[in-house]
């Protein structure tokens, strides 16, 4: 056990449903917390049903509050030696701690459209910030140390001289699927966002092509995007389904029927689905991007981005290969685990 008063950033906890950034926080805090004592930073009591319990907490403002930028103020009064964030937006004006922080991807910079679940004024503010570098390199150069979570985004962020502090990779991990037993169909599933990058419709003209087969979309989606997807779906006379969010019961399920997991990405940031998928041993068929190469690794069935014919060849090699592919991909599924990627952020912060 190290002496150091470590805090660690746990405002990003989405109390009602996790999304990646949420997952990062509440899992590398819960692997950490195993051997080291931290004090979680809340802005929302419901924050610590994700954490051990009688786990150490301060509670302080959002990290959306007018007053973020003081917050290194507030910490300092605690005595904190370490302070890790998820993110690299907490507050480090007057700060006596060393400060970690954490870029996830460059992802808004191609494509600054942002989410539509925020309020106006954050989407305001999300489009100036993603005009230009210069406030990403302002908020790191208060960092002592980065964090990002592939070696693909430690790339980008040496390209483009975003900092010249240490970036150590902290990978993402997936979550806990229960394997389960069950007889292939003829379906490809497909667990992610609908942003426009996502290229959603591009599995949907494939499956199109694929008579016998049927794409399955399983994350919670707004009304406007499903009835545009089921449009074109109806146009293209493709079999679609929309589960509109899975319990992990009912993906786990899907993983052990299905195909394949199919995601056509022009950009990512990590791809965890794919880690989930490969963890239970379902083939995943990718759009052949950086990011994807580095977690599939040999084990990822590739596709050059809109090459319609090549993403139904192969999802066809997925078809054919399902069980003797089965092994090497959830051998590869295993170098990734919280326990892991807690002992590579436990070096910089104890």
């Amino acid at each position: 056990m190290s002496g150091k008063k470590v805090g660690f950033d746990c405002r990003y906890i989405k109390p009602d449903s996790q999304d990646g950034i949420s997952r990062f926080s509440s899992e590398l805090f819960n692997a950490l917390s195993k051997d080291h004592h931290l004090t979680a930073i809340i802005s929302d009591q419901r924050q610590l049903e994700a954490l051990p319990e009688g786990v150490r907490y301060l509670s302080i403002q959002k990290p959306t509050s007018l007053l973020e930028p003081l917050s290194a103020l507030r910490l300092n009064r605690e005595g904190f030696d370490v302070i890790f964030s998820p993110m690299q937006t907490i507050g480090s004006f007057g700060k006596k701690f060393k400060l970690v922080l954490t870029v996830h991807d460059l992802i808004y910079y191609s494509h600054p459209k942002p989410p539509g679940y925020f309020n106006p004024l954050i989407r305001i503010l999300w489009r100036l910030y993603h005009t230009s570098f210069w406030p990403q390199k302002l908020l790191l150069s208060a960092a002592d140390e980065v964090v990002t979570v592939s070696h693909t985004t430690k790339d980008a962020l040496l390209k483009n001289r975003l900092t010249n502090k240490p970036i150590t990779v902290v990978y993402n991990a997936p979550s806990q699927i229960p394997i389960v037993q069950a007889q292939t169909k003829r379906k490809i599933v497909y667990m992610g966002s609908f942003m426009p990058y996502k290229n959603v419709e591009d599995l949907i003209e494939a499956v199109a092509d694929l008579p016998d087969y049927k794409l399955i979309l399983l994350s919670k989606i707004n009304q406007k995007d499903r009835q545009r997807l089921q449009s074109l779906a109806d146009q293209w006379n493709a079999k679609v389904e929309f589960e509109n969010g899975v319990t992990d019961e009912t993906y786990a399920d899907h993983l052990a029927s299905a195909t394949a997991l199919v995601h056509a990405s022009s950009d990512e940031g990590f791809g965890i689905p794919i880690i989930e998928a490969m963890s239970v041993g379902c083939p995943v068929v990718c759009s052949d991007i950086p990011i994807f190469r580095e977690i599939a690794g040999e084990e990822g069935l590739f596709f050059n981005i809109g090459d319609k014919r090549q993403l139904i060849e192969q999802i066809q090699v997925a078809a054919e290969t399902r069980e003797q592919r089965k092994a090497d991909l959830m051998e590869r599924a295993s170098s990734f685990s919280w326990d892991k990627s807690a002992e590579n952020l436990a070096r910089l912060l104890f």
